[in-house]
């Protein structure tokens, strides 16, 4: 009977339900590596159980991967949350030290071997993308170990990428981070379903009804006026109370309901239709210059006839729809008529003329003064 044998060594286990979780080859690595704590001393550091196991052993325990494999599969699972490194990359490093994502328990006393020496970790840090998003793997994890809805942790992404964003800070693993802040969400999230029970829900949405703080906090962060907001709560509290129902998330519909709001108000303002006066500090849009400049019509000539245009029409108390059109029309008329007298100027050898009234010299300063011909 022959020696050979189809299985000639020890099987690796791994669990397939973690395997769905965090990935076949990350499964296999985190099931190999975890016993290793039962033969050998860690040394317990910041709270973590720390061991350092040889490259040549992963290699030979593990032949199926190279040096390579093993420091994208260990990185994968630093990035997921579930692993602690702080060595060198694997296929540089003849060491990984590395601690699993969990305290250490108290049967892990400190070793009394030589201190490991820990090469510096050579991965760059990086501000958090504006469309960041987590990983389908950590967001199943989320779901697995704390149960926490899959929905829910999308719905704190929006203030996790502000929050980081503004801070302006790197960090080498952002799933790590989104994870740890998801929790703490989760945890807030069920405190406060706990405090509900205690207090009757409200059944009506009465006169008395007010967006809660957080709401406010999250509308007035989009930078919409707490004035406008004041005042548009009782158009919604009628709007809902003629539907003769209750939205089931009055603070989530009433943050809709303004955003949508504040979106044609400031619309409204932008492009306006109805007649208004000229404000005391109005100035003209970049549009006009740019429309000026197209008609070779210099900035600076155009910005010195403001505090006349403005002065003049303030005096009218008339209203324009467009102010913005009637200082073209404006500077317009000044340039054209410039350039008349330039001309005028150079045909009657340097005695300048106007176009109506000849001469300058034979125009009187009343003249000069009244003149609004160019407000027609």
């Amino acid at each position: 009977m022959s020696d050979f044998s189809l299985i000639p060594e020890r099987q690796l286990l791994f669990s397939p339900l973690l395997a769905a979780t965090i990935g076949l080859e990350e499964a296999i690595l985190l099931q190999h590596l975890q016993p290793l704590f039962e033969h050998h001393s860690p040394q317990t550091r910041n709270g973590y159980a720390w061991l350092s196991v040889d490259r040549t052993f992963l290699l030979r325990t593990l032949p199926f991967w190279s040096a390579e494999d093993l420091h994208r599969i260990s990185r994968s699972l630093a990035d997921k949350g579930v692993l602690l490194i702080d060595s060198a990359p694997l296929h540089t490093a003849t060491q990984l030290v590395f601690a699993l994502n969990e305290p250490a328990k108290p049967t892990d006393k400190p070793s009394t071997l030589e201190p490991v020496t820990l090469a510096p970790t050579k991965r760059s840090a990086g501000l958090l993308p504006l469309h960041w998003s987590p990983s389908e793997d950590l967001l199943q994890l989320l779901s697995l170990n704390h149960n926490i809805p899959r929905q829910f942790a999308l719905d704190q992404l929006e203030d996790f990428i502000f929050y980081w964003r503004e801070r302006a800070e790197a960090s080498h693993a952002w799933e790590n981070r989104f994870r740890q802040h998801i929790i703490s969400a989760w945890r807030r999230h069920q405190q406060n379903q706990a405090e509900s029970f205690r207090v009757p829900p409200t059944t009506t949405l009465d006169n008395n009804w007010r967006p809660s703080a957080d709401a406010m906090e999250i509308m007035e962060r989009g930078e919409i006026e707490r004035e406008f907001i004041e005042q548009s709560v009782p158009e919604f509290i009628l709007y809902w109370r003629e539907r003769g129902a209750n939205p089931k998330e009055l603070n989530s519909k009433f943050i809709q309901h303004i955003r949508i709001q504040w979106a044609k108000y400031t619309s409204s303002l932008e492009h306006s239709t109805e007649p208004k006066r000229i404000a005391d500090h109005w100035q003209p849009s970049g549009d006009v210059y740019d429309i000026l400049r197209l008609s070779h019509i210099d900035t600076q000539f155009a910005q010195s006839l403001v505090p006349e245009f403005i002065v003049y029409w303030r005096d009218s108390n008339q209203a324009q729809t467009s102010w913005n059109s009637k200082f073209i029309q404006h500077v317009k008329h000044h340039w054209a008529k410039r350039h008349q007298i330039e001309q005028a100027g150079h045909s009657n050898g340097g005695h300048k003329e106007t176009g109506t009234t000849g001469r300058t010299r034979d125009r009187s300063l009343q003249q000069d003064l009244t003149d609004t011909s160019w407000a027609e």
